[in-house]
Order: structure tokens, then C-alpha cells, then sequence
């Protein structure tokens, strides 16, 4: 795997080993990044479920502020500190080693607020209504939720989001979703 464009543009980075990661393949994450490239500059990152951090070291590459990157598997983050070391990308990165849920409720301890939020679970995750749900107050406005998933079986979400656009490569599938704005009270 390699970083596709930016300031790491062609490095190579590592993946889990073993079939408890599915990588974001090259052309996808390319194709992806045409579709979001103008929001990534200064973009503040969330990548749950990041494996080998692929989706949020690109957004880096490409002039994203900061990432933080979940993953709860062992192996999986190992690699992660690897490939944001030999990156040079320590500055910006923060490495949480816990599942996704610990994560949330960590995040909004903080009150972190996020532009771009990455979402690759495993294919056989296609419920993310609980998991979009603890996303929603750690999204700034106008941010958007990318879901990978595969091509003929889109993810279910929360119904606070919305999809805005969908694509498929191959047999991956992306949709970008964003929050919809609050229902305003009748008077």
C-alpha cells in the first residue's frame, strides 16, 4: 500500500496481516479523494475502525490538520504507529487503541469536533445506526461522515444523517453522509 498524492505521496505504508483488516485498496482511496478533496485541507479527522490508518494518513498527505485514529485490534494499531512514525506525522496524529465505542464517549469528554470522519468496519458491520449515532455531537457543522461498505449492500445509518453522494469501485462502496440540521420547533 502507498500514500497517493500530498506531501508523503508514493510512500509506502504497512497493513495488518491476517484477515481481521480489509484495506482501503489504492485506486479506491484515490477515486474517494477526488470526490472530498476539497474539504480535506485544515480538516480536523476521525478514522474508526482505521486498520492500518491508510484513509486518515492520506487526508494528512493532503493537507488535513490532524487525525485521530481508532482501531481496538492489536496488531492493527501496532501498524498505525509504525506508518504515522515513518510518515513523520506524530505531530498530527493521536492513536487511540480501543473499539469505537470508548473512543466516542472519549472524544466528547474532550468536546472534539471533527470536518472529515472515516468509517471502514468490517463488511459483515452493515448496522452503523449506533455507532452514527455517537458520532453526531463530535461532528463540526458541515462535516462529513464517510461510510465504506460494500457495493451492493450499503450500511444502515442514523436517520439524523443523510446521504449526499454514493459511489462504488469495484466491490467497494462509499457513501458520504452529513447531519441534517436540527428540526426547528413550531411556534
Amino acid at each position: 500500500m502507498r500514500i497517493i498524492a500530498g506531501s508523503a505521496r508514493s510512500r509506502v505504508i504497512d497493513a495488518p496481516k491476517g484477515l481481521d483488516t480489509r484495506p482501503t485498496l489504492d485506486r479506491v482511496r484515490e477515486n474517494l479523494f477526488n470526490v472530498i478533496s476539497r474539504r480535506v485541507p485544515g480538516a480536523r479527522v476521525l478514522d474508526l475502525f482505521a486498520g492500518s490508518g491508510a484513509l486518515a494518513l492520506e487526508a494528512i498527505s493532503r493537507g488535513a490538520a490532524s487525525a485521530v485514529l481508532v482501531d481496538r485490534d492489536r496488531e492493527a494499531h501496532l501498524v498505525e504507529e509504525r506508518n504515522v512514525q515513518r510518515l513523520g506525522f506524530s505531530g498530527q496524529v493521536r492513536l487511540f487503541h480501543c473499539d469505537w465505542a470508548a473512543a466516542a464517549k472519549r472524544l466528547q469528554a474532550e468536546q472534539a469536533r471533527f470536518d472529515l470522519v472515516f468509517l471502514d468496519p468490517p463488511y459483515a458491520m452493515g448496522d452503523l445506526t449506533t455507532v452514527t449515532e455517537a458520532l453526531l455531537p463530535l461532528l463540526a457543522e458541515d462535516a462529513r461522515v464517510i461510510i465504506e461498505h460494500q457495493a451492493d449492500s450499503p450500511s444502515r445509518f442514523y436517520p439524523a444523517l443523510e446521504a449526499v453522494d454514493s459511489r462504488r469501485w469495484g466491490y467497494a462502496g462509499v457513501t458520504i453522509c452529513r447531519a441534517l440540521p436540527p428540526q426547528e420547533e413550531e411556534t
